[in-house]
């Protein structure tokens, strides 16, 4: 992670993208595998379930089964 001033450089990211997953685009999977990956630093026994929990708090059970299928894609 580039330190604040610092530019990215091109593909230094997670998909070769110019920015962090936690910033992708909705939908992509890039945001619910960061937020994954951030709780599984703190401990968290299954960070992709409350992951998927915490998404479906706030997108709601529907958008958030379309967001996973896009996802899959």
């Amino acid at each position: 992670m580039p330190k604040k001033g610092q530019k990215l450089k091109s593909g230094s990211m997670k998909g070769g993208k110019n920015q962090p997953a936690s910033k992708a685009k909705l939908g992509s999977g890039g945001r619910f595998k960061a937020l994954e990956s951030k709780l599984s630093k703190k401990g968290v026994k299954d960070p992709g379930a409350l992951a998927a929990a915490i998404g479906r708090a706030k997108y709601g059970a529907k958008k958030m089964g379309q967001m996973g299928a896009k996802g899959k894609k």
